[in-house]
């Protein structure tokens, strides 16, 4: 299973109270942070409450053979 790598382009400034907090459950508290999430359900959900402030590439997990 990948992580999914997820960057806060946009500022907070503006959103709605949900929106700032499931932000701050991401690790995402300034433009620029960068964090890597687990890909699952929960997670997916979160990342299209905040799709129109972050950038989000998957991670491929490269483990030893």
């Amino acid at each position: 299973m990948a992580d999914i790598q997820v960057k806060l382009v946009k500022s907070l400034i503006g959103s709605t109270k949900p929106q700032i907090a499931t932000a701050y459950a991401l690790g995402l508290h300034r433009i620029g942070d960068v964090s890597v999430q687990p890909d699952n359900a929960a997670t997916r959900g979160k990342l299209r409450k905040l799709a129109h402030l972050i950038a989000v590439s998957e991670i491929e997990q490269g483990g030893a053979d």
